[in-house]
């Protein structure tokens, strides 16, 4: 988490609770000094994707680039880790790469790729008010509308 000491250990556990990993990290023998094997190969894929979660917490990071970021969670910890990026992110730019349609439902701006071509460019409310929209489509698919 914390590679270069800069931050506190209060501070870890907050990011750690936030990013819903601090109940794991308890668990551990080793707590906050578990050492990360290379390529976090002794974490799962989730969990991988939780401490990369928690980093941008800890480092209060501006723009956050999230691909397919929740995509090895269930769907109930991915609600909560959409309600901490909300929250605890609301004043950063957020770019999202997702199929999981409900993650992205509150963006600013949604862009709909096809083939590597901009389909769509709208918030989600003016893409789904068009029912001729590929987004429409994909969220009536998803079961959202």
């Amino acid at each position: 988490m914390d590679p270069f000491g800069r931050y506190s250990d209060q501070n870890i556990w907050q990011a750690l609770e936030l990013s819903h990993l601090k109940s794991f990290v308890k668990g551990l023998a080793a707590g906050l000094e578990h050492e990360v094997s290379e390529g976090g190969d002794n974490l799962s894929v989730g969990q991988r994707q939780l401490v990369c979660l928690a980093r941008a917490l800890l480092r209060k990071t501006k723009i956050l680039i999230l691909d397919e970021a929740t995509a090895a969670v269930d769907l109930e910890t991915d609600d909560l880790i959409q309600a901490t990026i909300r929250k605890e992110f609301a004043d950063s730019t957020v770019i999202t790469i997702a199929h999981r349609l409900n993650t992205i439902m509150d963006s600013t701006r949604v862009m709909v790729l096809d083939q590597g071509q901009i389909k769509e460019f709208n918030s989600p409310a003016n893409l789904l008010q068009d029912k001729q929209s590929v987004f429409y489509s994909m969220a009536k698919d998803a079961g959202l509308v």
